[in-house]
């Protein structure tokens, strides 16, 4: 049966501030889900803490709002326990790359097959503007009494350095771009990242929706110049074809990740589906693992007694 974005939302009161980004990255998120025909039982959206991690709230499917910093290891517990989940992480810049920096890093040795959209506006929105990781180094939004004195983190940057298989950025108002975006971060075998750039009206004074379209750069004839380029549309191929040319994609991914300020690219920058993903990883060494995960394992009988037998576990603990 096909799906609408509409099937996708709930009737909770959505309470961020007009003309926030996350809207854009809802609406794309509920179209995606629509587009893959994905039935909302089957789909759960994991978040942590943050403006971002209340999208959970908003979409008709399963979802668990988790701690802060924590959403990729709660994500990768649930894939894990049943990979016949399709699991999508989505939080903040400071949620993922402040106390949660460990766990963004660690998830791309992992490389489970599962889809992690990073909400970035450059400060803590819930906790009144301050900087986040990825605010530019010097930079002074209106929340700031002085210059931000901390280097930024670049989120796509990191994800090919650290093994995520794709990585990709979008922006939040270019919702059809940012909806295939997403589309191709979920049907992608292994994990992915796709960097959600997105104006903070209320706090981020700098990064607004104005200089995202070069409002400030008109040229001749009054017309702005966007600051955004779609590599898709330059000809750029981010994708690994052979074992050979890794290194290759991983640096020409590297390199345009890089450019900011007058042209900031969107789209794919990386994309390996050659390496095995954790759960083809897992099956090796338990062969029946995908025929028989966790979560579909009884523990019980009809009579509440543990049907499990942890003889052969405690005979591997013994030292003598």
């Amino acid at each position: 049966m096909a799906h609408k974005a509409s099937e996708y939302k709930t009737d909770n009161y959505v309470d961020w501030c007009p003309g926030c980004g996350d809207f854009g990255i809802l609406s794309a998120l509920q179209m995606a889900l629509a587009e893959l025909n994905l039935e909302p039982h089957n789909v759960v959206v994991v978040s942590g803490v943050g403006n971002a991690a209340k999208t959970p709230h908003f979409v008709k499917v399963n979802g668990v709002h988790t701690l802060h910093g924590r959403l990729l290891p709660f994500a990768m517990g649930i894939k894990v326990a049943n990979p016949n989940l399709e699991v999508i992480g989505v939080g903040g810049d400071g949620d993922g790359l402040g106390i949660g920096a460990g766990h963004f890093v660690n998830a791309g040795r992992r490389n489970i097959d599962m889809a992690y959209l990073l909400y970035n506006n450059g400060v803590y929105g819930l906790t009144k503007g301050q900087a986040s990781p990825t605010l530019r180094l010097g930079m002074q939004t209106k929340a700031l009494p002085k210059p931000n004195i901390n280097e930024a983190i670049n989120p796509v940057a990191l994800a090919i350095t650290a093994g995520y298989t794709f990585a990709a950025r979008s922006y939040a108002f270019d919702v059809m771009h940012l909806k295939n975006t997403i589309k191709q971060a979920i049907e992608h075998k292994g994990l992915a990242l796709v960097e959600c750039l997105q104006p903070c009206p209320v706090y981020n004074d700098i990064n607004t929706k104005d200089w995202y379209a070069g409002e400030d750069r008109k040229d001749a004839s009054g017309k702005p110049q966007s600051r955004l380029y779609k590599l898709e549309e330059a000809g750029f191929d981010p994708v690994v074809h052979d074992a050979g040319e890794v290194w290759k994609k991983k640096a020409a991914g590297l390199e345009k990740a890089q450019e900011w300020e007058d042209r900031i690219p969107i789209g794919i920058f990386y994309k390996n589906e050659l390496e095995p993903t954790f759960q083809e990883r897992f099956t090796k060494r338990i062969p029946f693992y995908l025929e028989n995960p966790p979560a579909k394992q009884q523990l019980k009988d009809e009579n509440g007694v543990s049907t499990l037998d942890l003889g052969e576990f405690m005979d591997d603990l013994k030292t003598s």
